[in-house]
Parts: C-alpha cells; sequence; structure tokens
C-alpha cells in the first residue's frame, strides 16, 4: 500500500489501474469525521494505491475523479453538446408532443409517515 502525495499522480494512477483491470478493481473512500481526514484507496488485489488529505481542498477534485470513475463503471461517455445543424430541426409547440419522463418509483401520498393522527398528551395532575 502506497500513499501517493501528488493529487494529480493518484487521479491518473487511479484511472490507469482501473483502465488495465475493470472487473478486479475496487475504490473505497473513508472519512473520518472526528480527525476531518479523507482516505482514497483503489486495488486490483495485486496494487494498492492510497490518498490520503486533511483539507477540504481536494472536495472538489474527489468529486471530479468519482465523476470520471463512475462514467466508466457505466461504460458512458460525456454528453457532447448540440451542434448548430441538429437545433434547426423544426419543433413542436405544445406539451403533447413531447415526451414524458417517469419515475420507477411511484408517488407516496401526502401526509404523516406514520399513516395516524398523532396522540394528545395526557394532562399532569397536581
Amino acid at each position: 500500500m502506497v500513499y501517493i502525495a501528488s493529487w494529480q499522480e493518484y487521479q491518473e494512477a487511479a484511472e490507469c489501474l482501473y483502465a488495465k483491470s475493470p472487473n478486479k478493481t475496487r475504490y473505497c473512500v473513508k472519512w473520518r469525521s472526528s480527525e476531518g481526514k479523507l482516505v482514497l484507496k483503489i486495488t486490483d488485489d495485486t496494487t494498492c494505491i492510497k490518498f490520503k488529505t486533511y483539507s477540504s481542498i481536494f472536495l472538489n477534485r474527489f468529486e471530479s475523479l468519482n465523476l470520471s470513475l463512475m462514467q466508466k463503471m457505466q461504460n458512458r461517455r460525456p454528453d457532447p453538446t448540440p451542434s448548430p445543424a441538429t437545433s434547426k430541426l423544426p419543433q413542436h409547440d405544445g406539451d403533447a408532443a413531447k415526451p414524458r419522463a417517469t419515475s420507477p418509483i411511484p408517488p407516496q401520498p401526502a401526509g404523516p409517515a406514520s399513516g395516524g393522527v398523532k396522540k394528545k398528551k395526557p394532562k399532569k395532575k397536581k
């Protein structure tokens, strides 16, 4: 297990390790709030790379690394921006022509989470 001091080196090594063996690679994140310590670990059972920091400056970099690794794990590429040639297609007015996205989770009825009426507390005896 090797702690890498430079973030850039860690990010490159982590992405390279995942590209080398995507089916065996594991990625672990540990946060200790009492110490304010963040430890990132990526391993493929033969190579283990770790990065440790106490600084909150690395949170944006950490988020971008997570996004990059998740896109690789899902085998997705970032969506390209639409070119001007494709934006000249005729557009329909009105909501009826547009497909609606549906959620796989059914909507929950509003109200108390317990599903009942809250009991009143009994009066205190004197």
